[in-house]
């Protein structure tokens, strides 16, 4: 076991603060990785405030890890140490399902070990996060960051980027096809990106026109202001596929009748009430309404090498750790553009 240090919160009242922990020495099939960069995802600030119910304390966030590989298990032949690494959402899996055995481990039928807040298959407790010194994870579930990339907008890619990415790769978005990314947050921005590097045709649906500038600037061709009636009915029964990165409340009715017959809308955003579905929306076109999380570790490895060949990363403002609660703050009302990643190098050991 080695020392580290980090930022928890011990209950969901309690701010983030520095926190000593120890993690496992590297075993056999085990990399372990100084962290330079970690990504601040919205369900850190739910998992912290224990939103969710299920957050397990002291509860150390953080799941979009990139940094440099310090020491590698003797069985570990595809990372050095010094090389670059990520780590995303997950770190382990039963491996043995049908799900885990096609490499799709997002789907792992007994479920996945999360990079933070889950009971640890490796060691006694839960497992820590992200916003720490140095994290140590399964050959497996590490992934190799293209060197052309800036690291620090690369840590978003872990999720917001294949939150995005698996979807549209899955329902093969390309050219020729009209695409809308609903909203225009961490993962809306992403998905403009990806699907306009795609080759699609892409238009933003929001309800705030003053995005289009940024919408543009990130590849769209278009945006569509849900507020509108005229602008929505002419584009009805026009679009092929919609990747819904929408977390708020939202009529699911009007995106669906944008639709062709035949055509996906996939919900990634994860509203806080159950969305009231109308079933003649999917019925009297044949459309498909469908949900997608993450995506394997093949997968997540697919993505970073793509956003490299395009040069692909996120929109990012940089803090420090100790800035975190005012990021949270920040986060919750939608005032960043659009993603926070924390520098490491400005983590401080507990006095």
């Amino acid at each position: 076991m080695f020392q580290c240090i980090g930022y928890a919160a011990t209950d969901a009242e309690a701010r983030l603060a520095p926190f000593t922990f120890e993690r496992r020495d590297p075993g056999p099939n085990d990399v372990e990785i100084e962290i330079l960069f970690c990504g601040v995802c919205h369900s850190d600030l739910h998992q912290v405030r224990n939103e969710w119910q299920n957050t397990l304390y002291p509860c150390v966030p953080g799941h979009e890890i990139v940094g440099r590989v310090t020491r590698v298990g003797s069985a570990v032949t595809t990372f050095k140490a010094g090389d670059l690494a990520g780590v995303g959402c997950m770190v382990d899996s039963c491996r043995e399902c049908d799900s885990c055995r096609e490499g799709l481990e997002q789907y792992c039928v007994p479920g996945f070990t999360l990079t933070y807040n889950s009971p640890d298959k490796a060691g006694a407790g839960h497992t820590f996060g992200g916003y720490s010194s140095h994290v140590v994870v399964d050959r497996h579930f590490v992934l190799r960051i293209p060197d052309n990339l800036d690291l620090a907008a690369a840590a978003p890619l872990l999720c917001a980027g294949i939150t995005t990415y698996s979807p549209l790769r899955h329902w093969k978005v390309g050219p020729g096809q009209k695409v809308g990314i609903a909203g225009l947050g961490g993962l809306g921005h992403m998905g403009v990106k990806l699907a306009h590097a795609m080759g699609a045709r892409v238009v933003v649906l929001t309800t705030s026109a003053s995005k289009e500038a940024d919408a543009r600037r990130l590849g769209a061709d278009e945006i569509l202001v849900m507020r509108n009636p005229e602008a929505v009915a002419k584009h009805a029964e026009s679009f092929d596929f919609i990747l819904d990165t929408i977390a708020a409340e939202h009529d699911i009715n009007v995106y669906l009748g944008l639709l062709r017959r035949d055509a996906t809308l996939v919900q990634v955003g994860a509203p806080e009430k159950p969305l009231a579905l109308n079933v003649f929306s999917l019925l009297l076109r044949r459309r498909n309404f469908a949900g997608s999380i993450i995506g394997g570790i093949a997968e997540t490895q697919e993505m970073l090498d793509f956003c490299g060949a395009h040069g692909i990363t996120a929109d990012i403002e940089m803090i420090r750790m100790d800035e975190i609660e005012a990021a949270y703050q920040r986060m919750a009302k939608s005032d960043v553009k659009y993603r926070f990643v924390i520098d490491m190098a400005t983590l401080q050991r507990p006095t």
